[in-house]
């Protein structure tokens, strides 16, 4: 697999997708039809698996000191800047029950079997090197008011985080750097990763089309943002207990934004064409869930 390949796809001089406008009411409609998906094809018992052991490795490593105590919070929101790439089985199912085609939860790693892989190996490096950099820089801010010392306990460190000038600092800073580094998340995998799904465009291509959408509808995607990470704390609420339901609805959801921000590729792949066929709704369910009902 040629480095070509990977940035530009099959096609040496690609054409570029057309990009659409879209309006707070693209937004619903798109978080309509991740529900009906979710619905459709419930995957919370699969985030349950991930994340609790997740968590667990996390209290574990607490009990073990308080080195990695002032990287908690960074490493909690540091982890919705790979979310894009978390989400990539969602895409693939949503894009094989809108073309009709069987959506059972095994479809999720048919992704491995797509052309563009390369390209979205390339862009989930990306994001990961992010997410890192984001750690180092929030460690540093950190080192910057309060030196290199670990934090004596878990309430001093809360202490010395909300009732010290410098802890303040530390907030106000740390939160608007974060903020730098999820827009630029948002702009970079707000439909790069559907669209190498959908078409084998390579990452350089794909990353373009998702600055463009982002730049032809600043304040829409601006909105897509903060929906995303209010739905996001929401569900964090109790325990991440939420996050089983959220994350599968806002990775589904995705999917159908890409759908509504780029027009149609008039020759798609020929497994991704639509085929005629009962569409599934919020309402199949629980019936869905039994392979009698599946097409």
């Amino acid at each position: 697999m040629t480095s070509s390949h990977i940035l530009v796809g099959a096609d040496a001089r690609p054409a570029q997708p057309v990009i659409r406008r879209i309006t707070p009411s693209d937004l619903r409609q798109s978080l309509v039809r991740g529900v009906e998906d979710f619905s459709a094809m419930p995957s919370h018992a699969i985030f349950l698996c991930v994340i609790y052991p997740l968590l667990g490795l996390f209290l574990i490593a607490m009990t073990l000191g308080h080195a990695m105590l002032p990287l908690a919070f960074p490493i909690a929101a540091g982890f919705a800047l790979i979310g894009p790439l978390a989400a990539i089985g969602l895409y693939e199912l949503s894009r094989r029950r809108e073309a009709g085609l069987d959506s059972s939860s095994a479809h999720a790693l048919d992704v491995l079997h797509s052309p563009s892989l390369p390209a979205i190996v390339a862009l989930g490096l990306l994001l990961m090197a992010m997410f890192l950099i984001w750690l180092a820089v929030a460690e540093a801010i950190y080192v910057a008011y309060f030196g290199y010392s670990a934090p004596a306990s878990i309430t001093r460190f809360v202490r010395e985080v909300f009732e010290t000038p410098a802890g303040w600092k530390l907030i106000i800073v740390g939160t608007g750097v974060g903020f730098l580094f999820a827009a630029a998340v948002l702009t970079m995998g707000a439909v790069s990763f559907p669209l190498l799904l959908d078409r084998d465009v390579g990452a350089a291509v794909a990353l373009l089309t998702s600055i463009r959408v982002v730049l032809a509808n600043p304040g829409t995607m601006a909105l897509w943002g903060l929906i995303v990470a209010a739905l996001l704390f929401v569900g964090s609420l109790p325990f991440l207990l939420g996050l089983t339901v959220v994350m599968p609805v806002l990775g589904h959801a995705t999917w159908h934004l890409y759908r509504r921000a780029v027009e149609p590729d008039p020759n798609p792949h020929p497994n991704y064409r639509p085929r005629e066929g009962r569409r599934r709704y919020a309402a199949d369910f629980p019936a869905a869930l039994f392979p009698t009902t599946r097409r």
